[in-house]
């Protein structure tokens, strides 16, 4: 063993064995290179395997999952595509709508517009009726209803009526009364009228009868007076008169109910949105329908010269009376009616009737008359006394006002006036009122002057014939007009309503108040929009 490691010893130190050991090692070195590669692929392919026979059953159940979340994605698509849909859909019909809307209240505002417009046509028509009949010499007169077309005017494609008032006849559910509205047929607040006249109006309390004089007396000391500085805010009692009627809104007393009443739209009927509270199928008004601030007429003639002044009254011959009777009814008719109020001075009392007087007398005695109805009254007693077709040719012509009161102010004209105003005049007597508005219904052509009334009440109201002539209170002419204007644009729509109030008395028609309606509601009643269309439809 020894001798053999030693050769081998030797023949590795020899260059050759160092050869061979070397280029051994190196195929020692490659053979497990190859031994470790082969080890590395057989453990590579195992797991390929295991992973090839593992993965088909991964990809069924991923195929199977990919399936299920494939359908469940479409259908969230589906669903909030539905969702999109619906809230474009509602968006559209939101607009449409809007658009909708707005095209009605265009068509609204252009269709109100043309209602503005048709009220101002009808300003300048009403103006044109008055400038008419002061032209024609007629100013005084109240307009012919058959004179001018008053409801459903057309302006272009707009229409407006005239709502206006039947005095006559109680007014219940029915059909409007169409035309100008006479302001002379209602009392004055202003007017100098005894304190208790007013007390008799439907409606009216002593409470407010006494605020109300108070209200227009420049020294105004009655118990209603502090009432005004407890109110929140205060104010103060005007004590002086009246400028509108709305102004009763602010006095004591004057509750709502008390100034519309059962109308509270104020177009004189009993509308269906209105309460009957009575249960009378009637209208009952308050006392804004009874009432007016404008009623005046010129203390001259429509030629301008002075009215006769009667109060008192220069009876004797060639005076102003006898020159008007003269020039009426010719001087021996003038002087046979004077006569009898002719007394010589420092020989009594005048006022008197009766004849035997001095005819020749240069100078007599005044006479005092308190209207122009008491005048009348005395000057047809007796024997050969006027009549009333004579005293209608005067009527106008006379006047218990100095001639430096330019306007006569608070005069009712008894043709136009209804019963609750008249029975003002005749301290309540409703029963009397209406025997007067049913004689001038009975008898429209005999109503030229105030002489009328004697006819009526003949003998069987001489109460109230003392009481109509003790004050200068009525008259059968009108100055103002109340032009209360509703209007329809085309189609029906944009309702408007305002209020105008002419006055003639200085010569001219003018505008003296205007107030806007539209907010009390409608006021044509059920059938004029109706009657309009199908008008137009047939048309």
């Amino acid at each position: 063993m020894t001798i053999c490691r030693q050769q081998s010893n030797a023949r590795i130190a020899s260059p050759g064995g160092a050869r061979r050991l070397r280029r051994f090692t190196a195929l020692i070195e490659e053979a497990c290179k190859i031994h470790s590669s082969n080890r590395n692929f057989r453990a590579r392919s195992g797991v390929n395997a295991a992973a090839r026979q593992n993965g088909v059953r991964v990809t069924e159940r991923n195929l199977a999952t990919a399936g299920c979340a494939s359908r469940y994605c479409e259908g969230s698509v589906l669903i909030i595509v539905l969702w999109i849909a619906l809230g474009l859909v509602a968006l559209a019909l939101y607009f449409a709508q809007s658009m909708n809307f707005e095209l009605r209240a265009s068509d609204n505002r252009v269709s109100a517009q043309a209602a503005d417009q048709a009220i101002e046509g009808a300003v300048r028509y009403v103006n044109y009726l008055l400038t008419t009949q002061i032209t024609n010499g007629s100013n005084g007169c109240i307009p012919d209803l058959n004179g001018y077309v008053r409801e459903a005017v057309p302006i272009g494609d707009a229409r407006f009526w005239f709502i206006g008032r039947d005095t006559n006849t109680p007014v219940g559910p029915g059909t409007l009364s169409f035309g100008l509205v006479d302001e002379a047929s209602k009392l004055n607040l202003n007017a100098r009228t005894p304190s208790n006249a007013i007390v008799w109006l439907p409606r009216m309390t002593i409470d407010l009868t006494q605020a109300i004089l108070d209200w227009r007396n420049t020294n105004a000391t009655g118990p209603t007076v502090m009432y005004y500085g407890m109110q929140q805010p205060a104010y103060q009692c005007k004590s002086d008169p009246f400028e509108t009627v709305d102004e009763l809104r602010l006095v004591y007393g004057a509750t709502m109910d008390i100034l519309v009443g059962e109308d509270v739209n104020r177009n004189g009927i009993l509308d269906p949105t209105e309460t009957d509270e009575n249960q009378n199928n009637l209208l009952d008004p308050g006392i804004l329908e009874y009432f007016t601030v404008y009623s005046r007429e010129p203390n001259t003639n429509n030629n301008g010269t002075a009215k006769v002044l009667i109060n008192p009254a220069n009876v004797n011959p060639g005076g102003p009376l006898d020159s008007l009777l003269g020039s009426s009814l010719g001087a021996a008719r003038a002087s046979q009616i004077l006569t009898r109020f002719r007394t010589p001075i420092g020989g009594g009392g005048g006022g008197g009737g009766g004849g035997g007087r001095n005819t020749n007398l240069v100078s007599s005695q005044p006479v005092i008359f308190a209207s122009p109805l008491q005048f009348y009254l005395k000057a047809s007693s007796g024997s050969g006394g006027m009549t009333s077709a004579e005293f209608a040719q005067i009527a106008t012509n006379l006047t218990t006002f100095p001639p430096t009161q330019p306007y006569i102010e608070g005069r009712v004209n008894v043709n136009t006036a209804g019963a609750a105003v008249l029975a003002c005049l005749l301290n309540g007597d409703t029963a009397a009122a209406q025997q007067l508005v049913t004689y001038r219904q009975n008898n429209s052509t005999s109503l030229g002057s105030i002489a009328w009334v004697i006819d009526a009440l003949g003998q069987n109201f001489p109460t109230d014939l003392a009481v109509l002539q003790s004050w200068d209170n009525m008259t059968t002419q009108s100055y103002q007009f109340t032009a209360d204007v509703a209007a329809l644009g085309p189609h029906g729509r944009g309702y408007r309503r305002v209020k105008f109030v002419f006055d003639t008395s200085s010569g001219t028609p003018q505008i003296v108040y205007r107030q806007d309606l539209t907010q009390l509601g409608w006021a044509l009643g059920k059938d004029a929009r109706q009657k309009w269309l199908l008008a137009k439809g047939n048309g």
